[in-house]
């Protein structure tokens, strides 16, 4: 998963007449570890606000097992890094969202969308987030017991949002990428900016837009892989007992259970 500007701080500045405000202290940097002992250096500042939204999922997770619902946790890039643009993948996380519940049936499946479900104040960072991220996977027990099933979303699953064909790709996202442009004010101002250009834009959703591109979902695949890992090991789970996970719609193979890969937000604070 990654969230919106995870990995960047945002700023901003005020002034009145000739008088310039004083700058804030920077913010307390602290090293937190959750059961699994996956560390992340953390702001001090947004521990409060961290805990009250574990608190707030893990009871939404618990409203929607008592309605029977099958849960599943999507992981989905939002950050623009790369040549994205966040709003757009907020709509896909959300099409996302709704397309997989309605093919296992929206009143048999809930999945938790990171981008919808999980804010925190401003200037969060990518580890605020991921240290939130990985209590809640992990569960009371540490085995994930909250969940059902992870899904990654993958190049399809992005494509279906520009009704991409298989021909003429970078095509049909110019065309989006102009058409946005001259109908949305917030999209053509981050255009103006330099913020967004149709060179990345095209690449990005024609050849990157998935979790094999983002910070938080790297780190979101090793947590799947340390709790299957649990799993297999311990005698009232098991194989036959780990959490199912999918990619890009389709169910990984056997191995896939097993590896692991290259860390996104992960690690302690550096004195």
């Amino acid at each position: 998963m990654s969230r919106p500007s995870l990995r960047s701080l945002a700023f901003a500045a005020s002034a009145a007449g000739t008088l310039i405000a004083p700058q804030a202290a920077p913010a307390a940097s602290t090293t937190a570890c959750t059961a699994l002992n996956i560390c992340y250096c953390i702001n001090a500042d947004n521990k409060a606000a961290i805990e009250a939204n574990i608190a707030r999922i893990r009871q939404m997770l618990a409203d929607e097992r008592g309605r029977g619902r099958s849960i599943g946790y999507m992981s989905i890039p939002l950050s623009p890094a790369g040549g994205g643009y966040f709003p757009i993948n907020q709509e896909i996380a959300r099409q996302s969202k709704d397309r997989i519940e309605k093919r296992f049936g929206a009143s048999s499946a809930w999945m938790l969308d990171p981008g919808a479900a999980g804010n925190l104040p401003a200037g969060a960072t990518g580890a605020d987030y991921m240290y939130m991220w990985t209590t809640i996977l992990e569960g009371p027990r540490g085995m994930g017991e909250d969940f059902d099933f992870f899904y990654f979303v993958g190049p399809t699953d992005f494509g279906r949002f520009f009704a991409l064909s298989g021909e003429g790709d970078f095509t049909t996202i110019e065309a989006y990428f102009d058409s946005r442009a001259a109908t949305d004010p917030e999209f053509k101002k981050a255009v103006d900016q330099g913020k967004l250009t149709k060179f990345g834009f095209r690449n990005y959703y024609g050849l990157k837009a998935s979790v094999a591109f983002s910070y938080g979902s790297h780190d979101e695949w090793n947590i799947a892989r340390l709790l299957n890992e649990r799993r297999r090991g311990a005698a009232d789970f098991g194989i036959a007992n780990q959490l199912p996970v999918l990619f890009d719609g389709q169910p990984v193979n056997p191995g896939s259970y097993e590896a692991s890969t290259a860390s996104g937000d992960v690690g302690r604070c550096i004195n």
